[in-house]
């Protein structure tokens, strides 16, 4: 979080704000037993004297496309290809004006033994009840604002077979889904967004993958011999 840029140490000396505007959300570790990395979560609907901060967000409107819409057209044409939007709500920055609600306390350098910190977060936090509709409005604006330099078909792609930060993908041919990728992972890449995890029935778009954006699975197999999984 504090190489990529997504949280800061809450200046010192920092003048106390007298407006009541700042929050500290809770938060933990969690342990994925099949991946490395411990993940941060942050407790947005914990409370203190009745009040969460999840309580005094507005959810905003679901954008988040019919999961059966978007499995149904997966199954229309004969060439697969999914990807991942890489941390999708982290690449959503909050107004500054509003960054002292996501502040949090923690020991310099994980430090137990010297004096507590304070940080806030500048993103949306996975487990903020706003951030599925933030995400979701910036990644469909993204699309509609860099549609000049993007396909037709990448822009539709982005706002119809996306659930969440899913990707799920089906075309005709395999040059259709090299292209296709090319032109998805620019326009996406135009609003900050990072499509990888990719995975495909197509070893002509394997191929023309880096290794290091494909899933894990398919990453290291020998797309000349081996079976894709």
């Amino acid at each position: 979080m504090f190489e990529k840029g997504h949280t800061v140490k809450v200046p010192t000396p920092h003048p106390s704000r007298q407006d009541g505007q700042v929050w500290y959300i809770p938060h933990h570790g969690v342990h994925h037993p099949q991946k490395k990395k411990l993940r941060v979560v942050f407790d947005c609907a914990a409370s203190f004297q009745g009040v969460s901060l999840n309580s005094e967000l507005l959810q905003g409107p679901d954008m988040t496309n019919s999961l059966i819409g978007v499995l149904t057209s997966f199954r229309q044409e004969e060439v697969a290809m999914m990807a991942d939007v890489e941390a999708m709500y982290y690449q959503v920055r909050v107004p500054e004006k509003d960054t002292d609600f996501l502040r949090f306390l923690w020991w310099p350098n994980g430090d137990v033994n010297q004096d507590l910190v304070k940080y806030k977060m500048l993103i949306h936090l996975f487990g903020a009840k706003s951030s599925p509709s933030v995400a979701n409005f910036a990644l469909r604006k993204t699309s509609e604002e860099n549609h000049s330099n993007a396909s037709v078909e990448a822009v539709n792609t982005v706002l119809r077979n996306f659930y969440v930060d899913d990707c799920l993908k089906c075309v005709s041919s395999h040059d259709q889904a090299v292209a296709l990728y090319n032109n998805l992972t620019n326009l996406c890449a135009s609003g900050g967004f990072h499509l990888t995890k990719w995975t495909s029935n197509s070893r002509a778009l394997l191929t023309s993958i880096p290794e290091s954006e494909r899933v894990k699975d398919v990453g290291d197999l020998d797309l000349s011999k081996d079976a894709l999984p």
